[in-house]
Formats: C-alpha cells, structure tokens, sequence
C-alpha cells in the first residue's frame, strides 16, 4: 500500500481562502456523496476515476485531496490517481468524520455550490417570484404571459409547466427579447426547483429586459404541491433563430458584456487560452489548471468547435460548476459566437468567486472540429481479451458453460435494459471488503460489459484478481449487443449491488412523496445560513 501525506482541515480551509488551487474530491458514489460533504468536495467517484480524470483535472500536478467515509475508497483512489501521473496527492486527516469533527460545514444534496449561490443571489438580489397558484391563474386567465423553462431539453421533455417553452438557461437573454417581443409581456422562468428560474429570472432582470420578469416560485415542484397539471413530452423550444436580428442581437450582446465587466471577467483569445492550457500541461512553474468550455448549444458545439474546447452549456455550467470544473481556484475560459451567453455565462461564474475569461475576436474558421467532446482517457495497465456478441449469446445459452456476465453501466441505465441474465455491480464494491462478487452464482468465467465497454475494460482485471476465473470483455459493450438485435430484459431483479451510484432527486419523476419535496425546499431555504457558517465561497452579487 502506498503512503501518502495527509492534509487537515483547517489547510484545506485555508487554501479555500487564499483562493489557492485544489481539488477536494469525494470519491465515494454520488448517493452517499450526496448526504454528507464538505461545500466545494466535487464527486469524483472511485469507479469512474480512470474514465474521468483526465478531463476534469487537466493539470496533472494540481493539489488533490481525496475523502471518504472511513470505507477505504479514499487509499484506493489516491493510488489510482498517481497511476495516471497526478503528482500532489493526499488524503483527508481524518476524512468526512475529520472535517466534521475539526468544525467544518457539511452539506447536503448535489450542486451544492451553485445552489447555495441561487440562494445568495434571490436574498441579495430580491429576485421576482410568483406562486405556482398566481402563474396558473394568469394562464387561465389567458393573460398576456410567456413560460420559459430553463433546464436542460430532456428535462423539460419528461415534465413541463403547460404551455411552456423549453429555453435553457444560457440562452435566456440572447432569445427572451425575439419570445416576448412586446414589453408589456409577462416572462415567466422555471425550472425543477429554485437555482435556474433564480439565476434566469435574475439575468433577465440584469441584461435590462423591459418586460416584467418573475420566477416560478419553486418551479415544478411547488406547482406539483400546489396540486397543478404537469404536461410531459413536450417538445416546444426556441426557434435558433430567435434573438439574432440585428436589433434584439445588439442590445443583448452590449447588456452583457456590461455586466461581465462589472462582474470582473478577463478577456483572452483562443490563441492565448490555447498557451494556458499549453502551460498547463507541461507543468511549466506557475502555471494554473485551465478549463475551456464552449457555452452553446450541443447541437452547434457538436457542428463546429474550437479545438480543447469542451460542450458545457452555460446554464449547466453555472447549475453544475463543481462537475465540470472540480479544481476550486483554477481559471475559466467561455466560449461563444454571439458576445451574449458566454458574457452571461461569466458573469454569474466570477460572482461565484471564479477567476473566468471570455474569448474575443475568434471567427468561424477557428471553429476547425466537431462531434461530441471526447474524453481523453488511458488504456487500461492490464489487457483483457474480448469476445464478440455472437460468442457471448453462444456462453450464455450454454448453461454448462456457467458463464456469470457482470454489468458495470450505471444501475439506472442497467433498470432500464440489459443482456439477459446481467448482474449489476458496482466496480467500486470489486474488493474483498464487500460480498457483492461472492454472492453471485458460481462461475467457470465471468465476461464484463458496461454501455461501451470502456469502463468494463478497467473493472475486468479487478475481477480476475478477486476470483483467479477466466475474464474476457464484451467488444462494443451493450450498445453492440443492442446494435446486433439480440434480446434484452428490463428491471432490478439481478442487482448484485446497492443502487447508490446515482442520487435521486426529490423533484425526479412524477410520483415523488410531497414529504421530499417539501424537505428540499426546506433544505433550499436553508443554504444562505450555511454559506455563512462554512465562510469560504467569496460569493458576491453584483
């Protein structure tokens, strides 16, 4: 077992402060994760370190704290991330029950960040609001009133306030003024809870809209427990062209960048963001861990992009700032080809304490790749061999040949489809320290796969050490199972581990207890008074 130094609490505070870089990383899963942490602890989860490292911690030299729960994933994760050449790795004295004990904050929930700063920013700001009972009132009333609902598209697919418009968050300001063109048109935000209709309706009101602008009060979740209709699959969304006339185009762009200069945003070019990043990677004395992030929309990133630039649309950004950026005290480089969301973008990031930039002067000819953001990842130190779909039907419908298939995908994705007779396990949980692999049938062999098989190559030699069987993997994963037209089962009958790999949020779905959700909004209510005993966000509110 390899040693490695131990950081306190009251030095991790103090980096916090100094505004110093660090990584403090929890890398338990995101249920347990989600119960108990400290404010800016990023969940990094043991299973998927190898899968996501690279790309959330891209200065390989960074200063990384790792914490568990006294589980022991904490030992395990540091000798993983110094596998993959992080130099400056430490563990939590004491880890979650350390913090706890030296005084330190502890949260609740996911995004916390960010939704503590949505709090911050409706007590310093006063941001509108009305009831889910007035807005349906206006609605019914067939009152002059437009719905923009600022989360994510799948988001707004699976539940929506009837009649409302799929508009996320970043780009709230570049087509409010095309979707409710006379003034005297009552724009309403939402999203699930309070953090995107706070921070939407609060752009809004300063990038200078001249219609009166509101939140939903507690988006669909107070209009669930105001015993209101929700709709599902809708598919309304902005028009792309919404918003880039010359006229609505320019007076968006100027209120930007007037409240990204007042918020204190830098300006860089693609060049110069590109010799950070340079910088960065080579280690070079000073440098700092450099995020780029291109603001738009998928659709456009994945037509053309900037190369280094990773998709994070701007609203998510700011929802989800600890996922995207775990590094507190590192340097943000937005992206966009309008002047309008990354301006808007940046502005709410540098009043999250965030040092950000936004690029200027770059063309369309810089924007030279496209396609999905692909993550850079390592092979994997130990090969296993693969076998086809073909030869896995074969093992499978042999039952002499007791062949056990093992299924590391997420357990939501694991629910919903899979080979027939898969076991879902949590890789996390491959170690003697938990039954999960022995309470499973015996096996002659055991065969992994996951969505694509990327995260079944890693898991794989961690099965033959444990249980010295024979291990292949599943070329192409699931999706090639999927793809050859093989069958597949649905539900939870083979979980192998316990389903904490993903956190379920209280407003998910429609069937939620009205208990939960009234304990988020209780927890929501809560954050401001926790911002100010934890004492390390430097959030402000301009």
């Amino acid at each position: 077992m390899k040693s490695f130094p131990q950081r306190s609490y009251h030095d991790v505070r103090e980096t916090l402060l100094a505004k110093r870089e660090i990584a403090l990383l929890d890398v338990r899963e995101e249920d347990p994760h989600a119960q108990c942490h400290p404010l800016f602890a990023a969940n990094l989860p043991l299973s998927k370190i190898e899968l996501e490292a690279w790309t959330r911690l891209p200065r390989r030299d960074v200063p990384i704290v790792v914490l568990d729960h006294g589980e022991g994933f904490a030992q395990r994760a540091a000798e993983r991330l110094a596998s993959l050449g992080y130099t400056d790795v430490a563990l939590l004295e004491g880890g979650l029950d350390g913090w706890i004990h030296d005084g330190g904050e502890v949260f609740r929930d996911v995004n916390v960040p960010s939704k503590a700063f949505g709090e911050f920013v409706e007590a310093q700001r006063h941001t509108p609001s009305l009831s889910a009972e007035a807005v349906n009132a206006l609605l019914q009333n067939g009152d002059d009133v437009v719905v923009l609902d600022a989360r994510r598209f799948d988001e707004y697919a699976t539940m929506n306030i009837p009649g409302s418009v799929s508009v996320p968050g970043a780009e709230l300001v570049l087509r409010a003024r095309a979707l409710a063109p006379d003034p005297s048109t009552r724009v309403i935000v939402n999203c699930a809870g309070r953090t995107r209709s706070i921070i939407g309706t609060q752009s809004l009101v300063n990038a200078g809209l001249p219609n009166p602008v509101a939140a939903l009060r507690n988006g669909t979740i107070g209009w669930t427990l105001a015993g209101q209709t929700l709709e599902h699959g809708s598919q309304r969304r902005f028009d792309p062209q919404a918003g880039r006339d010359t006229t609505n185009l320019h007076a968006s762009r100027d209120a930007a960048r007037a409240l990204a200069d007042r918020a204190g945003v830098g300006r860089t070019t693609l060049n110069e963001a590109a010799s950070w990043a340079l910088e960065a990677a080579s280690a070079q004395r000073a440098a700092r861990t450099i995020y780029r992030f291109d603001v738009r929309t998928p659709g456009e990133y994945e037509h053309a992009h900037a190369p280094g630039f990773q998709g994070a649309p701007g609203g998510q950004l700011v929802q989800e700032t600890e996922m995207f950026a775990p590094v507190r005290g590192a340097r943000i480089v937005l992206f966009d080809d309008d002047g309008v969301r990354a301006n808007m973008t940046a502005s709410w990031l540098a009043q999250m304490n965030i040092d950000v930039y936004v690029v200027d002067h770059a063309t369309a000819a810089s924007l030279t790749e496209s396609g999905a953001w692909r993550a850079p990842t390592p092979a994997p130190s130990v090969a296993t061999p693969t076998i086809s779909t073909d030869t896995l039907a074969a093992w499978l419908d042999d039952s002499n040949s007791r062949t056990v298939l093992l299924d590391v995908t997420s357990s939501a994705n694991h629910v919903k489809a899979h080979i027939p007779g898969a076991h879902w396990i949590l890789r996390s949980r491959l170690t003697n320290a938990f039954d999960d692999l022995r309470a499973l049938p015996d096996a002659n062999r055991y065969v992994l796969t996951c969505g694509s098989s990327a995260l079944a190559r890693f898991a794989a030699p961690e099965v033959a050490a444990l249980t010295g069987k024979p291990v292949h993997v599943l070329e192409g994963g699931n999706t090639a199972w999927v793809n050859a037209g093989l069958p597949v089962e649905t539900g939870d009958a083979r979980l192998a581990s316990p389903r904490i790999d993903r956190y379920r949020r209280p407003y998910e779905g429609t069937d939620n207890a009205r208990e939960a959700m009234n304990a988020y909004l209780e927890w929501e209510y809560g954050l401001v008074a926790q911002l100010e005993r934890d004492g390390t966000h430097g959030f402000f509110a301009i």
